[in-house]
């Protein structure tokens, strides 16, 4: 479980690429300080697995799922990527519940400055439902608020902070960026189709009215 707070931008070192997986060692300075085999870290917002590490990189695997679905296979040495390690249950949940389980990718169709902020169109082809504006989208393994949301594009703003610390600062129009939508949303679009099984888990509209889940 990640929040979306990116704690330090890392830099390929090797991309070894098969026809249908990938292994990537990353270069890092302040995560290796504190990491362990078997550490997940999320990678541009997917959760792997540290498979070796030194002082200065770690390693990890990436599996034929995660390489068709995410953003991952496209990534060359040198590349920067952000990173987080899981989130400790004494830590602070800054942004939201992120599970390093990328739903799709999405891409930049425009970028614009206004003042301080800086807006950023990502387009879809799936996973609209799932946002609404001023809830929670994680892009790039960023946690970050939907300011718009359209027929097959969302809106989100990037604050001066945000562009300095991860990767999302670079971006242009015409990049890929992995997509997680928010938990609560997807759960409930599987709570809600079971009303309408053969055989009902007891949950329905009414029910989520009665316990103060709808309006």
């Amino acid at each position: 479980m990640f929040t979306g707070i990116i704690q330090e931008v890392g830099s390929m070192i090797a991309v070894d690429q098969q026809e249908k997986a990938m292994q990537l060692t990353i270069a890092s300075e302040k995560l290796t300080k504190d990491m362990h085999i078997g550490d997940s870290i999320a990678v541009n917002g997917v959760c792997l697995t540290v498979t070796s590490f030194t002082s200065h990189a770690f390693r990890v695997d990436v599996m034929p799922e995660t390489f068709r679905d995410s953003s991952l296979s496209n990534l060359r040495s040198t590349d920067a990527v952000n990173l987080e390690p899981a989130l400790q249950p004494s830590g602070r949940l800054g942004g939201h519940f992120v599970s390093g389980h990328v739903d799709t990718t999405g891409t930049i169709l425009s970028i614009r400055d206004e003042s301080n902020a800086r807006y950023v169109d990502i387009g879809v082809t799936e996973g609209l439902q799932y946002l609404m504006k001023k809830g929670s989208v994680s892009v790039d393994g960023v946690s970050l608020t939907v300011f718009d949301v359209q027929d097959d594009l969302f809106t989100i703003s990037l604050i001066p902070e945000t562009r300095k610390a991860t990767i999302l600062g670079n971006k242009k129009a015409g990049d890929l960026v992995n997509l997680e939508f928010d938990q609560l949303a997807k759960y409930m679009e599987r709570l809600m189709g079971y009303q309408n099984s053969p055989q009902p888990a007891g949950i329905t509209t009414e029910t989520l009215a009665q316990h103060g889940f709808m309006d």
